[in-house]
């Protein structure tokens, strides 16, 4: 009986993931493009949904920690109410149009929105050794599979494609997300299969990631009119501030910039464990040789 190799599986299962994703990303932006309403009505239903998952990943992670019931919930809810807090004061900013342009000038919002919460949370999920203990018990397939979402993004394709953004920022922007969010998948069954390059696949898919929202980001400040603004759009800039379109960069970006980081901590961490054993296995193949 021939036995199909683990990297052909991989490969197979990973595939699918991949035309599975496809098939939903283009069915998704087909009806934004076709029905005016559905992008509010998607980007109102994605965003909770998104956050309930990540909430929910929390408390898995916290249960196969080890932690008694009482400690997880005050790690839960340590965690779950900033960043519920967070998500509901962008949210509540972004329906009152607090992201568009201000009359009297000023410097833009939006950065403000990205750069101060990863200033003020990232230093703490990267130092904190509870949160180290979380990521070691939580599948690292899950943290990398999560941002499937990020094929949401391809609305900022269909907004340049209907004349209300600027190509300059939604083409690299627009595409960078699909393909982050379209690899999410493929990446995550690779590392969860246990395929040997699995882990440097997720490290590079992950820097990947980061790069298009650091791209994104510099392009969206350098064309969004104000102080820093130094390239004029072809278009309606990101920066006018509209909701829905607007949670993407004020929040949406720095949150998924936390994932990653938590990501590539979880990575890096996993690859330390695994050193000693590996070290281990080839001590014990050698003194096996030499018998």
């Amino acid at each position: 009986m021939t036995t199909v190799p683990d990297t052909t599986r991989a490969g197979a299962g990973a595939l699918w993931m991949l035309l599975l994703m496809a098939a939903f990303t283009a069915s998704w932006l087909t009806l934004n493009a076709i029905f005016t309403d559905f992008q509010l009505v998607s980007r109102t239903v994605t965003r909770p949904v998104i956050h309930a998952l990540i909430l929910g990943g929390l408390w898995v992670g916290l249960s196969r920690a080890g932690f008694d019931l009482r400690r997880r919930v005050q790690i839960w809810l340590a965690i779950a109410i900033p960043f519920t807090l967070w998500l509901a004061a962008v949210w509540a900013l972004a329906l009152d149009g607090a992201f568009q342009p201000r009359p009297g000038g000023g410097p833009p919002l939006i950065p403000i929105a990205i750069f101060v919460p990863l200033l003020v949370f990232l230093p703490i999920l990267l130092r904190s050794a509870r949160i180290g203990e979380i990521l070691d018990a939580t599948p690292p397939s899950w943290l990398v599979g999560l941002q499937l979402y990020r094929v949401f993004g391809g609305i900022f394709l269909v907004a340049w494609a209907q004349g209300r953004l600027s190509g300059i920022f939604a083409l690299p922007a627009g595409i960078g997300d699909v393909a982050t969010g379209l690899l999410a998948l493929p990446a995550a069954y690779y590392l969860a299969a246990g395929w040997r390059g699995g882990r440097g696949l997720a490290i590079a898919w992950s820097i990947f990631g980061i790069a298009d929202l650091v791209d994104a980001v510099t392009i969206g400040t350098l064309t969004t009119p104000g102080p820093l603004q130094l390239i004029v759009p072809d278009g309606p800039p990101i920066g006018a501030g509209t909701y829905p379109l607007v949670m993407i960069p004020a929040f949406a970006v720095p949150s998924s910039i936390i994932l990653h980081a938590l990501s590539l901590r979880q990575l890096y961490r996993l690859g330390r464990k695994k050193a000693p054993e590996r070290s281990a296995g080839l001590g014990a193949g050698g003194l096996a040789g030499a018998r």
